[in-house]
């Protein structure tokens, strides 16, 4: 019990020490209760054998002038992978507050005593300031086929390992052959790049919608879904809508989280929608890239081709605004020319 107790204080400990930048303010105050806010962990099973899915709910319940900032995607939840989930379900409650479930299907393939983690829930209260309660944690017995078994598994000890005597001769020579040849080829290919990057690469002076396309139609035509290789698709399509996004509104974006990256263009006067489509995309192939997350081909399909679209969209809005700059230099230096020289007479 007393391990128990230090496992839950150290995940508690290493929750709450990034609680700032997972939310975003660097005085989120963490407190064990909020006047009318509740905070429920279940599951639908608390013994599991490996392979199983079990169903973990997170429920909020919290008063209407409470504004909720929903977990992240990628919370952690110990060793079990995520295989569905269903995040954010509002409903209005009776006495007048509001109810956020979040569901989630996981499963494990290990045995042993696990523990799902707490996660933290942030508040923004009308004083405008922010609270943080970690929810409580939830243990799960993950048990072997094997033990629901009435057969008796009688293994024998291992015998002892026989001695082959052999020559090693040839093969350290040949070993040695081997590793002189991978030192060569690899001090080759060492000096062959620096001396591409000392005469440096040309810039792609193409419009970044151009080059965006170009992108994508390479993706598609890998054939990465076919393959189930959901994760590397994922990869590169984010990568592009980084790219594509930075280079457009000129923001250096690629290394950033995906909370850093829509933070970028809060005050960028972007096509309507944009923001919100990027920031549920991205925030889904996180999902895809880090919490292993199999996504329906159909959700591959439509991510497609609504990346597809915010670049078609993006390349309208820039086209319209050269237009548009271009009517008012030109009715600029058409005022200028009429104006008589400073000094002369009208």
């Amino acid at each position: 019990m007393n391990q128990s107790r230090y496992f839950i204080f150290i995940c508690l400990l290493v929750l709450l020490l990034p609680t700032t930048s997972v939310f975003g303010q660097s005085e989120a105050d963490t407190v064990s209760s909020l006047p009318n806010v509740e905070i429920r962990t279940s599951v639908d099973k608390a013994d599991m054998h490996i392979g199983d899915l079990i169903t973990y709910r997170l429920t909020i319940i919290y008063d209407s002038t409470y504004e909720l900032i929903p977990p992240p995607l990628g919370a952690n939840l110990g060793a079990f992978d995520v295989k569905d989930y269903k995040q954010d379900i509002v409903k209005v409650l009776k006495d007048g507050r509001m109810q956020s479930d979040n569901v989630f299907i996981l499963s494990t393939f290990t045995v042993g005593d696990y523990i799902i983690p707490p996660i933290p829930v942030a508040f923004d209260l009308p004083d405008s300031t922010r609270k943080v309660i970690v929810s409580e944690a939830v243990p799960i017995k993950v048990k072997s086929l094997l033990l629901d078994t009435d057969d008796s598994l009688d293994i024998k000890p291992l015998k002892a390992q026989h001695e082959f005597l052999r020559d090693l001769t040839k093969y350290y020579l040949w070993g040695g052959l081997a590793v002189l040849v991978l030192l060569a080829a690899g001090l080759f290919i060492w000096r062959r790049r620096k001396k591409r990057k000392g005469e440096g690469e040309p810039e792609d002076l193409r419009p970044p919608w151009e080059i965006a396309f170009e992108r994508l139609a390479v993706l598609q035509e890998k054939n990465l879904i076919d393959t189930d290789s959901f994760k590397l698709y994922y990869i590169e399509l984010s990568e592009i809508t980084r790219w594509y996004l930075g280079r457009v509104y000129q923001r250096n974006v690629l290394d950033m989280t995906t909370d850093e990256f829509m933070a970028q263009f809060e005050d960028v006067m972007l096509p309507l929608g944009i923001y919100d489509n990027s920031l549920e995309f991205l925030r889904f192939a996180d999902l895809v890239k880090f919490a292993k997350l199999e996504p329906e081909r159909e959700r591959v399909t439509s991510d497609f081709e609504r990346i597809h679209a915010l670049v078609e969209k993006v390349r309208s809005d820039q086209m319209q605004r050269q237009i548009v700059k271009a009517n008012e230099d030109n009715t600029h230096s058409k005022k200028e020319e009429i104006l008589p020289p400073s000094g002369g007479t009208s």
